[in-house]
């Protein structure tokens, strides 16, 4: 389907990637996994995606480091990155999160419903932005 978006769940552990996978695959769009920071570069410099759920903490490049370095380029500078975390994470270090072109947080143990919500609503203003 030439329509179809995606979506890039990057988390070094795959049983977490299966498992946000398995949140939003109702959603209609293709799930691109990433096991991680680099693989995640790789794939986004091959395609588009409307959302990427990124691990915090992930071994070698973590998500904040993954996120400014999809960031600074100019064509993924507005894809919005959702950050999944198992870990409390300070209010700086959501700041620098945000900073960094996050829009939201998610903690786990995931609330499947809310997850769902989010990233529905993030793909269906990339859908929109594609048409315009």
């Amino acid at each position: 389907m030439k329509d179809q978006i995606s979506i890039l769940i990057v988390d070094d552990r795959a049983p977490q990637r299966r498992a946000l996978g398995v949140v939003v695959e109702n959603l209609g769009a293709e799930i691109v996994e990433a096991p991680s920071g680099a693989d995640a570069l790789r794939l986004v410099l091959q395609r588009d995606f409307a959302v990427i759920l990124l691990d915090v903490n992930m071994p070698g490049m973590d998500g904040f480091e993954t996120a400014a370095m999809i960031h600074r380029h100019p064509r993924f500078e507005k894809t919005p990155i959702i950050f999944v975390t198992a870990v409390h994470v300070t209010d700086l270090d959501r700041l620098k999160g945000y900073q960094l072109g996050a829009v939201d947080y998610v903690y786990v143990p995931v609330v499947p419903e809310i997850l769902r919500s989010k990233v529905q609503v993030l793909a269906e203003l990339h859908a929109h932005r594609k048409k315009l």
